[in-house]
């Protein structure tokens, strides 16, 4: 049974930092991409970051671009975004997700590609 439990959401200052991780069981995380998308209050489901299998390719939307870093350690599990420059927008609930194949075939991830979600971790950024 596949598990994705995200932590590290709080409540951070307007260009502050956090870090979120998501700690995964039940299938093997080595051999999928995995993301992390966000859903802000009265807004629809929004793709974040993607990274593939091996690490080697990331992917961010162009509002977290430059300040958000997506990263995994395959031998621990465990997916990671280290959010830098926060902004009162980047406020929601984030999601990890497990993607359906190694390597994203798009140009960039989308919700679609995701098969499996945390239950979310709230992320608040406000002064």
């Amino acid at each position: 049974q596949v598990q994705l439990v995200e932590s590290g959401g709080g409540l951070a200052q307007p260009g502050g930092s956090l870090r979120l991780s998501c700690a995964t069981s039940g299938f093997a995380f080595s051999l999928y991409a995995m993301g992390w998308a966000r859903q802000a209050p009265g807004k629809g489901l929004e793709w974040v970051s993607g990274i593939s299998s091996d690490g080697t390719e990331a992917y961010y939307a162009d509002s977290v671009k430059g300040r958000f870093t997506i990263s995994r350690d395959n031998a621990k599990n465990t997916l990671y975004l280290q959010m830098n420059s926060l902004k009162p927008e980047d406020t929601a609930l984030y999601y990890c997700a497990k993607a359906l194949y190694p390597f994203f075939p798009g140009a960039t991830p989308e919700v679609s590609d995701f098969a499996s979600w945390g239950q979310g971790t709230q992320v608040t950024v406000s002064s």
